[in-house]
Formats: C-alpha cells, structure tokens, sequence
C-alpha cells in the first residue's frame, strides 16, 4: 500500500507586514546611518516579497498596538531588544494555537478528526518548551493520549521533509497509521535592529506560519473526492561548503542566523550534481520527468540560483515565487504552502510527478518525490466495504499525491 499526504493545512498570524512599511520602520531605528539605510532599502525592495505575517503585530503605528507591542516595541516606534527568555515566552504562548490551526485545517480538509490520528511528528527552530506543542497538540485537539510523538528541532528551513519522512516511515511500518506532521515557525520573534547585512538580510525575509500534513497509510484514501500525493524517495545531501554560510545559534537576545550571500552562489553551483542523482537525467544531463517543483525559498536570489542551476522555465518556480511574495520565508513551514498549492492544482495531470527541494543549516539539501494522483470519486463505488477501514469521513479541500513508490524504493535512496 503507497503512503500518501492526504491533506496539507496552513495557518498564519493575523498581523500582516506590508514589505515597505516594514522597510521604512526598520530604516528609521536610531543608530541607522546612511550606508546602513540604503542596505536595508536595497534587502527589502529587492527580496520580491510583497506581504508578511507576525506574531509581534505590526511594525507601522498606523494599525495600533498589539498582544505582544510591549515586548518588541517602545511607543510603536522604536525596536527594543527582548532577552531570549522574553521571545521564548512569545513563542510559548503564540505557537501553539498556530499549528492546532493548521492541524484543524489539515483535519478537515482530509475528512478525519483527531481521534483518528495515531501519530504526532512537529517540527520548529524559532523556540523551546517542554512539555511542547506535540504534547499541547494533543491536549488541544483530542487526539487520543496514546498517539507516539516525535518533535524534530532546529533543523532549519529543511526540517520540513524530515518530518515527512519520519512519518512516512511510520506510515510503510504500520498500515493504517495517520501521521499528523506540523511544521510551525515564528521567525519574526528573532528580528533585531542591525548594521549587519545578513541581519538586515534575515529581517527582510523571513515570516511566521505553520503547515500541517496528514500522512496514512489508509485504504480509505483510494476513495477520496480530493486529490492526494503519493509519497516517493527521499534524499539528504550536504553541500561541498557551506557550514559557516548558513546557520543558526542562540544568543542572549534571540536567536541569531547567519546567512551569507554565499549560500545562493553554492546552491547554484552544486544543485544539478546534489539532486541528479535522485530525481534523474536525460540524456543531455538535464534534470527529467518532473511535472510541477516545489523549492524552498529561502530568497530570491536562491530561487534564481536553483531555476539556473537546474535549467528550469519559468513556470516551474511560480508556486514557489508566489508563497515568497505573499509570505517571505517561513522556515520549515514554507514548503507546505507551496506543496499545498501544488495539490489543488487541476491543470497538473492525473500521475503528475512533484520534486522537492529544501535548504537548511551547513546547506544540507533535503530532496523529496511526490506524485500528485487526482481525485477517485468512481473508485469508490468499486471498492469492497470490507476493504475500508480506519476513515471517519470524505476530505472536503483540496489535497495532493506523489509518486507510487514502494518502501524498498524509498531505502534505496
């Protein structure tokens, strides 16, 4: 039986940062010189992001103050610099109900509740606390006590697709497992006022969001109204160099990310050769057979990178592009968004082949293959009601497949 995301779930802060405003409240910090300025202007007007979402409210005293103003701002105006212990409270309390959101969401676009689900996977590197948002998932939900959890932390913008392959893994090792794999982010709770190019870099890119995925091994899914995505091979990678032009470390005021403008011209240069291996080649050594893509943004510039290094057209990175320009850079939630736009894609054919590609910390690149299988709305009525177990009802959104792979395929990788 092929394991399958039946349902990806996305949730996000209601405070939304328009990319100027957010340019101007940045630029006009004390101790801002005029150098510094024109990076900060030169990071933001050119990271082709248009909207972001946050915890801390809104940069701009046009919208008033919010939950969490006093913590990050002085008068509306003025950034202050909260302890670590100060942002890891914002977190504690802002990122739980963001993934049971998203969780909520993936739940009911797959037609499950929470008492079907026998396994909880999250991931996260923008905070700490323990008992977790794994545990507090369960609580909140209703998930039955004894669903096994597995939190995967400070992996970086990768984590995604660990996350995905532990529960797969759960999934091809216990048929009629429903794995419920949350990804929640609060990047914006690390900003800072810097001259530093890669903070002012870190401070124009980066969001907050959560996705979530529902991951089974269910017979169940061959009759569903939606389309899934077959989960094929995995692949982890690590760049030639790089362990010193991506990562990320706590300070005492938040924690801090190093992302150097190295990172794209690395990925550029080894991406053909880190996921030909994987995703295959034609005869001209091109990359072949991929219908749709879903690529981690970590900027513009590192989605130029990999469309030029991989020789890609250009509506091969919409999906991508678009949840940079409305969301920025949500770490490990990212990939979600873009591979829930990819589900409920209807002009992707019936067996479409998805690639993905993350990047995280010392440019490790996770690589991961989908097939999108659309919807079985006649398939149902062929099937034996003995053959059906484990499903509370019919997904109502949208949802995707990827590749028919069996598990020996996947261990192979």
């Amino acid at each position: 039986m092929v394991t399958q995301i039946l349902a990806i779930g996305t949730a996000i802060p209601s405070a939304r940062l328009a990319q100027a405003r957010t340019r101007d409240f940045f630029a006009a910090q004390p101790g801002v010189d005029r150098l510094t300025a024109r990076l900060i202007g030169a990071a933001f007007d050119q990271s082709a992001i248009d909207t972001r979402y946050s915890v801390i409210g809104s940069l701009d005293s046009d919208n008033g103050p919010s939950a969490n103003s006093d913590v990050f701002m002085e008068d509306h105006e003025l950034l202050r610099s909260p302890s670590t212990g100060e942002r890891n409270l914002v977190y504690r309390r802002e990122a739980p109900p963001l993934s049971a959101a998203a969780a909520r969401d993936a739940l009911e676009r797959a037609g499950l509740s929470a008492a079907d689900v026998t396994h909880v996977v999250t991931a996260s590197c923008t905070g700490f606390f323990a008992p977790g948002p794994d545990y507090l998932l369960v609580r909140e939900l209703g998930i039955p006590t004894s669903a096994e959890r597995t939190n995967i932390g400070f992996m970086g913008c990768a984590a995604a697709f660990p996350a995905l392959r532990a529960a797969t893994r759960i999934a091809d090792a216990q048929p009629g497992s429903v794995v419920l794999v949350v990804c929640t982010e609060l990047c914006s709770l690390h900003i800072r006022s810097s001259n530093d190019p890669e903070q002012i870099v870190a401070s124009a890119v980066f969001g907050d969001g959560s996705g979530a995925a529902i991951v089974a091994s269910d017979p169940m899914a061959a009759r569903r109204s939606t389309p899934v995505l077959d989960v094929g091979a995995f692949s982890t990678a690590l760049t030639s160099e790089g362990e010193e032009d991506m990562d990320w470390t706590i300070g005492d005021h938040g924690f801090e990310m190093r992302l150097t403008a190295n990172v794209p011209r690395i990925i550029g240069r080894e991406i053909a050769s880190v996921v030909g291996p994987m995703l295959g080649r034609d005869a001209t050594g091109a990359v072949s057979g991929i219908d749709a893509w879903a690529v981690h943004p970590g900027g513009r510039s590192v989605l130029d990178r990999v469309q030029s290094g991989l020789d890609l057209p250009d509506d091969a990175m919409l999906p991508s592009r678009e949840v940079l320009r409305e969301y920025g850079n949500m770490s490990s939630a990212t990939i979600l968004f873009i591979l829930q736009r990819i589900l409920a894609d209807d002009s992707l054919a019936d067996g479409a082949t998805v690639a993905g590609l993350c990047f995280g910390p010392g440019l490790t690149v996770e690589t991961a293959r989908f097939t999108r299988v659309a919807a079985r709305t006649e398939q149902a009525q062929t099937i034996p009601e003995a053959d059906v177990t484990g499903a509370t009802g019919i997904p109502v959104g949208a949802a995707a497949s990827a590749p028919a792979t069996n598990t020996a395929s996947r261990n192979a990788v």
